[in-house]
């Protein structure tokens, strides 16, 4: 009998790599980053145990993701009206960094990812906020 969980190359990679092209085309535009996330929670209880770290781990990116964004963007809407009275220019200021730094973040985790789904290797740390 041929267990489903094995990491060998009998395992479905297509759609995890469907996602994380989804997500690397996400830092442009947004909206296919949702597309993924959709796919990912679709596809993960059926797959075996190298598909599921990478739709765990895709999963923990795209909400942490949103999560940072949304503060970074929460601080800008707040810092820019502030900014008028310079009060609000460090506020303005650190929700850009925030933005940015998150989008290089998510981009670095999605390429990381992609780099082990194609070393047919499972993701070693999917629970894990950094690389």
């Amino acid at each position: 009998m041929t267990d489903s969980l094995s990491y060998g190359g009998a395992e479905d990679r297509t759609m995890p790599a469907v996602v994380y092209a989804l997500y690397l085309l996400g830092i442009v535009n947004g909206l296919t980053v949702l597309v993924g996330l959709i796919l990912a929670y679709a596809n993960r209880g059926g797959a075996g145990a190298l598909a599921r770290s990478h739709y765990t781990f895709l999963i923990r990116t795209c909400w942490l993701w949103l999560a940072w964004a949304l503060i970074g963007g929460l601080l800008i809407l707040v810092g820019a009206p502030l900014s008028l009275i310079l009060v609000g220019l460090p506020i303005f200021g650190l929700g850009w960094l925030i933005l940015g730094l998150v989008h290089v973040w998510f981009a670095m985790r999605a390429i990381v990812g992609v780099i082990h789904l194609a070393r047919d290797e499972p993701y070693p740390r999917p629970y894990s906020w950094f690389l």
